[in-house]
């Protein structure tokens, strides 16, 4: 075995060991310290503490690092990717009618405020522009995609990727409580406000399980999962408008063709309405498919809604313990200050876009 798969293998089996133990203390919690039937704490949320908690007080070996990796990257995508079943295409493409206006509003708020009051506060164009395309997009993702483009320092995309992941956790974490509090009897509200205004995939998808683990609401997962699909496949149009706009100064050889702008699109986005296709055709007609009756179907269903869950848990386990705080101080308040605007005001624009206008769209499409 090699160095390189004895490191994934560490990593994984941390991440691994945190999902077990987050999943024993949340039933744990709810039933005997509780007294509860069923408990309401969510495994995704202590998963993601435990992870930050030994991320922050520990100096986690490198060898963990590419196992963590792998987690939030592809273990986290095969994971979006099988939530797929859960949705029939006519509801994905209901939920993607009622969040493409709101994830447009996300976006040019976003793109033009966040970056223009950048300069005002004398950061480089450079630095507002991934924190706004961050903010907007898909975080890190959009970021690391979009710092060639416009020629950004390694230090500028790192900043960037700090406050991007800095203030997504904390949305993460508070954003789902926010939403109950404002959504109680519409979940489909919560998992759209979810979705429009927290940053990375992976902390959209842990915001919508801890929302739904709590708050017994599926359909906010659901909603918030096709919600961030929407912004992610944005980024094919919107790279190359960050590239014009906060580009310092053109780059030669920078254009794409349009092969390589059709490999920007997520692999899980095309295999979430996959799924979703499969499970459209399997619904229809007395056998799934002439082959299983409708009961073997919903068990194939229920089974791969497990693996779904199984691989986002030890995504959100390797978030946490990816998260460290260390570096506020080298990174000084201006950056910090800018992301936490950026946040504020696309979370803000979402929730009052949201709560005026999204019920009757949603009563409209029904």
């Amino acid at each position: 075995m090699t160095t390189i798969w004895r490191s994934a293998w560490s990593g994984l089996a941390l991440a691994a060991g945190i999902a077990v133990l987050a999943s024993f203390s949340a039933e744990w919690l709810g039933t005997a310290a509780f007294g509860l039937d069923k408990s309401p704490v969510s495994p995704i949320m202590l998963a993601i503490l435990i992870g930050m908690l030994i991320a922050n007080t520990t100096r986690l070996s490198e060898r963990f690092q590419s196992g963590l990796e792998l987690c939030t990257t592809t273990i986290l995508r095969i994971g979006i990717m099988l939530l797929g079943i859960r949705l029939s295409l006519f509801a994905a493409g209901k939920f993607t009618l009622i969040a493409l206006p709101f994830v447009v509003l996300s976006i040019v708020l976003a793109l033009f405020l966040v970056a223009g009051l950048a300069q005002r506060i004398g950061l480089s164009r450079r630095l507002g522009g991934l924190i706004a395309i961050g903010t907007s997009i898909c975080g890190a993702t959009a970021i690391v995609a979009t710092a060639p483009l416009i020629r950004a320092k390694a230090s500028e995309s790192a900043y960037a990727i700090f406050c991007i992941t800095l203030f997504g956790v904390i949305a993460m974490l508070l954003y789902p409580l926010l939403a109950q509090a404002a959504f109680t009897d519409h979940p489909a509200l919560a998992g759209l406000f979810l979705g429009t205004s927290i940053h990375e995939t992976a902390q959209v998808v842990g915001a919508g399980m801890i929302y739904q683990a709590q708050f017994d609401a599926p359909v906010a997962l659901d909603t918030a999962t096709v919600t961030k699909l929407v912004r992610n496949l944005s980024m094919i149009a919107l790279i190359p408008l960050v590239g014009v706009l906060y580009g310092s100064e053109a780059r030669p050889g920078t254009s794409k063709s349009a092969a390589e702008y059709f490999r920007m699109i997520p692999w899980f986005v095309i295999g979430f309405s996959l799924l979703s296709a499969v499970r459209t055709l399997g619904d229809h007609g007395d056998t799934a498919f002439g082959l299983l009756s409708q009961e073997a179907w919903s068990q194939a269903v229920a089974f791969i809604r497990v693996c779904a869950e199984t691989c986002l848990l030890l995504a959100m386990a390797a978030v946490g313990s990816s998260t460290r705080f260390s570096g506020m101080r080298e990174i000084g308040v201006r950056p910090l200050l800018l992301a936490l605007f950026a946040a504020f005001v696309v979370g803000a624009a979402s929730f009052v876009a949201i709560s005026l206008f999204a019920a009757d769209m949603i009563d409209a499409l029904a």
